[in-house]
C-alpha cells in the first residue's frame, strides 16, 4: 500500500535532488564532464535502470538487488543466503569499476557499448565510495518503510548493510585502489564477496587485503571457447585466467570458481573443466545458468538459457570428475553449489 511515508520519502529525495541542481548544478556538470569514465548522458542511462553513481568520477555505483527487495517483503532470499548465510536484506550490491572490463562477454546483461578496457581518469577513494554507496542504497530502499508488507525488523537492519557484493558491473580488480576498498569495508565490519574475471592476474596475486570470498569466473573449458564466448579485449587473456586460477591456492580466504552455463556455447568439455578446477582446488564451485535478460538478448536467445535440470546435470558431471558433491542448489536462480 502506498501511504504518506512513501510520499514523504520520495518528496525528500526530490528536494535533495532539486537542491543539488539549484546550488551545485554547474559544478556537478563541470565535475562530470571532466570525468572520462562515464559522462552525464551515460550515467543517466544507467541510473534509469536502477544504478546510483557515487563519488565524483563516474566509475562507482550501487544498485538494489532483486533479492534485497524480495527479502524485505519476506518473499524469498538470494542463493547466497541459502549457501553462505549472507542476509539478502543487508547486502550492498556495488562496483568501483562500472565501465571498465577487459572482456565483452556474450552473456553479459550489461550495455557493452559503455565498456572501456583501460582505466582512464581520476578515481574516488574507498571511504567515499562505501559511504556514498550505503547512502544511495538507503535512499533507494526508503519507500519500503511505508509498505505494510515490509518486515520492519529487516527494514531497520537494512539501513546498516554488512556484506559488500563487489560484482555489480565491470571488473573490480581494475579499480586502482581495490586493496584499499577491501580494507575499508573490513574496517566497517563487512564481509566481502569479490567477483573477478581473472585477467588482472598479477594484481590479484599481490593483494594485501583478501575478501571474505573470492570468485574467479571460469566460463570455458579451453582457449577457443573462451575467446568466442568471453571476447577478451587484451592479449594473453586465457593465460591470465589460468594464472589467476593457480593463484587461488595461495589465498587464505574462501575461494570459489563460478561457471555461467550458456547452452550450445560452453556446456561441454567437462574433463577440461575438471582439470582446471583440480589444479585450483577452490572451496566452492558455483554452476549457474545464463539468464536471457538485459542487453545479452542482443547477442543470445532464450535457446541459450539452460533449464535448472540441465545445469544440475552439468554440475553432476563436474562434481564426479573432481571428486566432489553437490551440496546445495537454488532452482529459482538456476544455480548449483559443488563442494
Amino acid at each position: 500500500m502506498y501511504n504518506i511515508t512513501n510520499y514523504l520519502c520520495n518528496y525528500n529525495i526530490f528536494l535533495d535532488m532539486s537542491s543539488d541542481f539549484d546550488s551545485n548544478s554547474l559544478q556537478d556538470k563541470n565535475d562530470a564532464e571532466k570525468s572520462p569514465a562515464l559522462n552525464l548522458e551515460e550515467q543517466s542511462k544507467l541510473e534509469y535502470s536502477g544504478y546510483r553513481f557515487v563519488g565524483k568520477n563516474g566509475h562507482a555505483a550501487a544498485k538494489i538487488c532483486h533479492w534485497t527487495k524480495k527479502s524485505l517483503l519476506n518473499e524469498g532470499v538470494c542463493y547466497k543466503e541459502k549457501f553462505y548465510g549472507i542476509e539478502s536484506h543487508r547486502c550492498l550490491q556495488m562496483s568501483p569499476a562500472v565501465p571498465f572490463c577487459h572482456q565483452k562477454c556474450s552473456f553479459c546483461w550489461r550495455d557493452l557499448s559503455l565498456t572501456k578496457t583501460e582505466w582512464v581518469g581520476d578515481y574516488d577513494d574507498p571511504k567515499t565510495i562505501i559511504k556514498d554507496a550505503i547512502s544511495a542504497q538507503n535512499k533507494l530502499l526508503c519507500g519500503f518503510g511505508g509498505n505494510d508488507k515490509t518486515d520492519k525488523k529487516k527494514f531497520k537492519q537494512s539501513k546498516n548493510p554488512n556484506n559488500a557484493a563487489i560484482s555489480l558491473a565491470g571488473e573490480p580488480m581494475l579499480y586502482p585502489d581495490i586493496d584499499g576498498l577491501i580494507e575499508e569495508v573490513k574496517k566497517q565490519d563487512f564481509t566481502t564477496f569479490l567477483v573477478s574475471n581473472g585477467l588482472m592476474d598479477e594484481k590479484l596475486a599481490n593483494l594485501e587485503n583478501e575478501p571474505t570470498q573470492l570468485y574467479i569466473s571460469l566460463d570455458a573449458p579451453d582457449k577457443k571457447t573462451y575467446q568466442n564466448l568471453c571476447n577478451p579485449q587484451i592479449n594473453g587473456a586465457w593465460e591470465k585466467v589460468n594464472n589467476s586460477l593457480e593463484t587461488l591456492n595461495n589465498f587464505d580466504s574462501r575461494t570459489c570458481i563460478r561457471t555461467t552455463c550458456v547452452k550450445h556455447k560452453n556446456m561441454f568439455g567437462h574433463e577440461k573443466y575438471a582439470q582446471l578446477i583440480n589444479k585450483t582446488d577452490p572451496d566452492y564451485i558455483e554452476i549457474k545458468a545464463y539468464m536471457c535478460v538485459g542487453y545479452s538478448r542482443e547477442r543470445l536467445t532464450l535457446d541459450n538459457m539452460p533449464t535448472f535440470q540441465e545445469v544440475t546435470k552439468f554440475a553432476e558431471k563436474i562434481a564426479n570428475l573432481t571428486g566432489r558433491k553437490i551440496t546445495n542448489d537454488s532452482e529459482i536462480s538456476r544455480v548449483v553449489l559443488v563442494e
